[in-house]
């Protein structure tokens, strides 16, 4: 009797604990569809947008909504790691009072050391030398591996390190990639700092990649962003004569660097695409490597296919590094098709570049992945700028990479879907 009562406690114990996990399950499922697919809360823009898009009152329009600064900068485009790490590091060896870098990814290795011995040097020669790395993005890096730039007197701060004590921050990473010299020279863009962006290997190739140098007073959001994490990763605000004693001068197109963190709401990445997709009349180019646009972003952009808007979107294929993201971005892709737009799958290698052009007049580029985690839960920046010659050069990139690319058809969308994905796709449906 004893032994028939233990029997029935255990089961119950047993049913107990499986229901338990049924609900964790549950949960952590509906938490990865939120982070993946968003809150179900629309955003929209209600009022028709009629003033063209290289007007004066568009430029106050956008840099109003998104919290930007109009400021002017050169800008040079630079295309995979052969062009952009040469002119980093250049950059750093030049530099005379500050060298500033945030990375999500830092990890080591011969391209990480080469920026380690540049950084090292000049903080030797008595230059500010200030590097943030997110905890998360280069996890596999050792706090050890920067002992000889702290021994020359640079600082480096984890931002948001791994621990049980910050848990509520454990979802909130910095993604941004940024470097800035002297207050006059900044970097933005998509890369971070790895071989795999500058080095073939026998299974993986070089990654295709964009960053952009900018020139000028543009810079100085770039230094704002940085300091925001520097802040939070350090407690120390950023001043100085050799922060900011710099003599940019307002040359170059305008434009406006562009914010986004959830401290702030986490929108303004969102409401700056969302207000261009909404203002195309012509065409709409972007590039990103993990698209998985929530059910706004994704009205948005069908909305602007079926009133005639060119619509074009370059992805990862093959050779992305998150094989189950590129299932997920195919499942969510059908009802664009069906509304006309045209989506090309990278074929060569792991295409990493985040950009977009409305009209070959507007240009965005930075660290924004065209999802939720980038739209809602990353710190994240950008810049936005009007200028027809940086659209083209864009443009250019954009064209040659559709030659090497595969497009998606309906047919390829009819795999079999994940039991998850049925109820995701269906509910941002």
């Amino acid at each position: 009797m004893a032994e028939e009562k233990g029997g029935q406690r255990l089961s119950g114990v047993t049913r107990g604990l499986a229901v338990v996990g049924a609900g964790a399950l549950v949960l952590g499922a509906a938490t990865v569809a939120m982070d993946l697919f968003g809150s179900p809360l629309p955003y929209s823009i209600k009022e028709k947008l009629d003033c063209a898009l290289d007007s004066d009152e568009f430029m106050q329009f956008l840099s109003a909504v998104t919290d930007g600064t109009v400021r002017r900068a050169r800008v040079t485009r630079l295309r995979n790691g052969e062009e952009f790490y040469p002119a980093q590091l250049e950059a750093i060896r030049g530099a005379r009072k500050a060298v500033n870098l945030e990375q999500y990814e830092f990890e080591e290795g011969q391209v990480s050391r080469a920026f380690l011995d540049a950084l090292t040097e000049r903080a030797g020669a008595g230059v500010e030398v200030r590097l943030t790395v997110d905890a998360a993005g280069s996890f596999h890096t050792r706090d050890s591996y920067f002992d000889g730039l702290r021994a020359a007197g640079g600082q480096v701060r984890w931002y948001h390190p791994l621990r049980p004590s910050q848990w509520q921050e454990l979802n909130n990473r910095t993604h941004r990639k940024l470097l800035i010299v002297d207050g006059e020279t900044g970097f933005i863009g998509g890369a971070g700092i790895a071989d795999y962006w500058r080095y073939s290997s026998a299974k993986v190739p070089a990654w295709r990649d964009t960053m952009f140098r900018m020139e000028g007073t543009g810079v100085t959001g770039l230094i704002s962003t940085f300091s925001e994490n520097w802040l939070e990763s350090s407690g120390e605000i950023l001043s100085g004569e050799k922060q900011f004693g710099f003599e940019a001068k307002a040359e170059g197109p305008p434009g406006f660097v562009v914010l986004s963190t959830p401290h702030g709401g986490g929108t303004q990445a969102r409401i700056l695409f969302q207000a261009l997709i909404k203002s195309a009349r012509r065409s709409l180019r972007i590039t990103t490597p993990y698209f998985l646009p929530d059910r706004s972003a994704r009205g948005a952009l069908i909305e602007a296919a079926r009133r005639g808007i060119s619509v074009q979107i370059l992805t990862a294929g093959p050779h992305i590094d998150h094989p189950i993201v590129r299932k997920l971005s195919r499942q969510s892709s059908r009802r664009l098709l069906e509304a006309g737009a045209e989506i090309f799958e990278y074929q060569p290698a792991m295409i990493h570049a985040k950009l977009m052009t409305v009209d070959r007049e507007w240009s965005v580029a930075g660290s924004t992945n065209f999802d939720h985690r980038s739209f809602a839960l990353n710190d994240e920046v950008n810049l936005a700028v009007l200028d027809r010659e940086v659209a083209a050069g864009i443009e250019r990139d954009f064209e040659e990479d559709l030659r090497e690319s595969r497009r998606l058809t309906p047919a390829m969308l009819a795999e079999r879907r994940f039991f998850l994905l049925d109820h995701a796709v269906k509910w941002e449906s």
